[in-house]
């Protein structure tokens, strides 16, 4: 005849053993909550990464194939140095096209500095030649030489000071942006850890129990990492879900490149919001999982 240990043990084994874990209470909640508040702060990190880098990557592709050369001369001899410059542009290898910026446009670029008041006609503004590159693009110090001794109130600026903070700042930005999701990521690994710790300590006398009847530790570990699991993946979605709802209220991004606007995903970036409650999941496992070992020895 079989002893009644081996038979509850029999029993626990064939049965779902999630059922020792309280189905509610303070322990649910904690994980409920904490993954949904990381999720949703989550996907808000990487819309904000990934817009910030758009912005920087295409105010540097815009200044990537420009350059602007600026004349400073005496009144009588601007229009000269202009022409002069002109003809360097249009016989130097590496330019697409070069022309020379009328008072409008020059009065366009000033405006949002000066606003639209600016007597440009009274004040000694100088001439601006847009130049534009091709793929291979020019030899600046080259065309730096042959400017200086045509026009020598030619000034070259290719934008490098303006492309490589750009460049900088998106490398930084796609940076903090994982940085940001490791410690969402590390926080919701504590918060995890601290409900299934609270769960194990107020379930000592049944983990007690189980283990008198025959239970094993991986059986009973097994049942506390399925269920904050399962817990930890709910609340991740429902967060990933409100995260994903509020970014699409954000306004629309503009041509202009403004940064508060399009800060939601573009492309295949949208898919980045649904893997957000998988790799809560992942960290729920984990943790858990961590937690239940370390309990289940101080128990013995």
């Amino acid at each position: 005849m079989m002893r009644p240990s081996r038979i509850m043990a029999g029993i626990l084994q064939s049965g779902p053993s999630d059922r020792i874990v309280p189905p509610s209470g303070f322990t649910a909640q904690l994980t409920l909550f904490a993954s949904g508040a990381m999720a949703f702060l989550a996907v808000f990190a990487l819309a904000l990464s990934l817009a910030s880098a758009r912005l920087a990557d295409r105010w540097a592709e815009g200044l990537a194939r420009t350059a602007t050369v600026r004349i400073s001369a005496p009144e009588g001899q601007v229009e000269q140095q202009t022409q002069a410059a002109l003809n360097i542009l249009q016989t130097t290898r590496g330019v697409a096209g070069a022309r020379a910026l009328d008072p409008a446009e020059e009065r366009a670029l000033l405006e949002p500095w000066f606003g639209p008041d600016l007597p440009i006609d009274s004040l000694p503004i100088p001439q601006l030649i847009e130049v534009v590159e091709t793929e291979e693009g020019f030899d600046a110090d080259g065309l730096r030489l042959r400017l200086q001794a045509e026009a020598p109130g030619a000034v070259l600026d290719d934008h490098t000071r303006w492309r490589e903070p750009l460049a900088r700042a998106a490398g930084r930005l796609k940076l903090l942006g994982l940085i940001a999701i490791c410690l969402i990521a590390a926080t919701m690994a504590a918060m995890v850890t601290l409900a299934a710790s609270a769960a194990l300590a107020a379930n000592a006398q049944v983990i007690r129990v189980l283990r008198l009847v025959g239970a094993q530790d991986g059986y009973i570990a097994g049942a506390f990492v399925r269920r904050f699991t399962w817990r930890a993946f709910v609340g991740a979605g429902v967060g990933a879900l409100a995260g994903l709802v509020a970014v699409l209220l954000l306004p629309a991004g503009e041509d202009d490149g403004g940064f508060l606007t399009g800060l939601g995903f573009q492309g295949a970036h949208w898919l980045w919001p649904f893997v957000v409650p998988v790799f809560g999941a992942a960290v729920a496992f984990l943790a858990t999982r961590a937690a239940a070992r370390r309990s289940l020895k101080e128990l013995m």
